[in-house]
């Protein structure tokens, strides 16, 4: 019994047991890696993992106690799969946007760095 015990954490931990995760879970945390924040609140999502290349765009915000409607910030994400490994191509925050083929240094740098921590998550 004692062993049963102590198996059951290691299967709860194990990624098996965990829920997949979409493009729009992905896109939410290149909204976090690139705005450096634990918190984000989404508002309106469009996702098409379907088309090619698959994209979401979302509304989001920061701030705590924003109303959905009221969320005005956006983020656009395309990546070349929809499963793990999503491979990040491109993504927009307002009307920039940081991809690998950036002609704008920063923001091809700040597009590597992103997509960096997404493949130190697996993504």
């Amino acid at each position: 019994m004692k062993q049963l015990i102590l198996i059951l954490p290691l299967l709860a931990a194990s990624p098996a047991a965990a829920q997949a995760l979409k493009v729009e879970d992905v896109c939410q945390k290149v909204a976090k890696h690139l705005l450096m924040t634990e918190t984000l609140h989404v508002g309106v999502v469009q996702s098409f993992p379907e088309l090619k290349p698959p994209r979401v765009r979302m509304t989001y915000s920061t701030r705590d106690g924003v109303a959905k409607k009221d969320m005005v910030d956006m983020i656009e994400c395309e990546f070349a799969a929809t499963a793990a490994p999503f491979k990040l191509t491109r993504f927009c925050v307002s009307s920039t946007c940081y991809s690998a083929d950036e002609k704008n240094p920063e923001n091809k740098s700040r597009f590597e760095e992103v997509r960096t921590l997404l493949e130190r998550e697996g993504l």
